[in-house]
């Protein structure tokens, strides 16, 4: 794999693992997972955790970046996700 599309799915990858286990927005998908298996389970301890998701994540990212990696379509939503890493690592060094 080319280093630009490496980068590109490090990008989807942060940035979908960090939306699913931490974003405010994704806080019902967190919530239905521990009312469907328990605070305690496995499902609610995946969601809640960066390292553990992570992991799954690349598992769909990796592979769909290989095959679609030289569309469009791909490029911009790749692009998308690292901006939208870089603004959140920018923001939490420049806000107070």
């Amino acid at each position: 794999m080319p280093v630009p599309l490496i980068l590109a799915v490090l990008a989807i990858v942060f940035r979908v693992t960090r939306f699913v286990t931490s974003d405010e927005l994704a806080r019902p998908i967190r919530e239905y997972v521990d009312r469907r298996f328990g605070p305690d389970s496995r499902p609610a301890y995946l969601v809640g955790c960066g390292w553990c998701a992570s992991i799954w994540v690349a598992a769909v990212a990796v592979p769909v970046a290989y095959r679609y990696g030289d569309r469009p379509w791909f490029r911009l939503l790749a692009t998308g996700f690292g901006a939208s890493w870089l603004y959140g690592i920018a923001a939490t060094q420049l806000d107070d």
